[in-house]
């Protein structure tokens, strides 16, 4: 599998569970989604907010790509979050709603990714200010996996609820 048909994959994946996820957390009172769990963005809606930060801050570097991606053009006028912790929306159906909308903006720009394109280096600058410079199939990757950690955190939140996600693997995904 090639570098760009596996972040094609990821995706998917992302999409997908994400899909299970908010599916899940939907059935929860809005009590027990803000409810403070002790974990490292306290609740499940800050968890996933958290996500929905996080997913903004890297697409929008990712937008100063030099091949310019136009599936990545709305979140170029996006607001840049404040901290990692912002609660950008309060409740689910607001949150699921934006989530959704990125995640197809996030499988229209993985479609449209080729093998030069992350051959790239990109600089981009920390939310501490500090710039950067690295590899950006790297940072792809790490968008990827940064998602994977965090919704891995919300399964076990959901879990304590008492709510099952289901099946969350990637292999689940993975062609024959």
């Amino acid at each position: 599998m090639s570098r760009a048909s596996h972040i094609c994959l990821m995706a998917t994946y992302n999409e997908w569970m994400n899909a299970k996820i908010y599916a899940a957390a939907r059935g929860l009172s809005d009590e027990e989604l803000s409810a403070d769990r002790k974990a490292f963005f306290g609740s499940i809606l800050g968890t996933l907010n958290h996500l929905v930060i996080g997913d903004r801050v890297w697409l929008k570097r990712f937008a100063n790509h030099p091949t310019n991606h136009s599936a990545l053009e709305p979140i170029r006028h996006l607001p840049t979050p404040e901290s990692l912790s912002q609660l950008l929306f309060s409740n689910i159906q607001e949150l699921s709603a934006h989530r959704e909308w990125l995640d197809q903006i996030i499988v229209e720009w993985s479609r449209s990714m080729t093998e030069s394109d992350l051959d790239h280096t990109l600089n981009y600058t920390s939310m501490k200010g500090i710039p950067a410079d690295r590899s950006f199939y790297g940072l792809v990757m790490h968008f990827f996996n940064h998602q994977t950690h965090h919704r891995g955190q919300v399964t076990t939140l959901l879990s304590q609820a008492g709510v099952d996600v289901g099946d969350t693997d990637l292999v689940a995904l993975v062609p024959w």
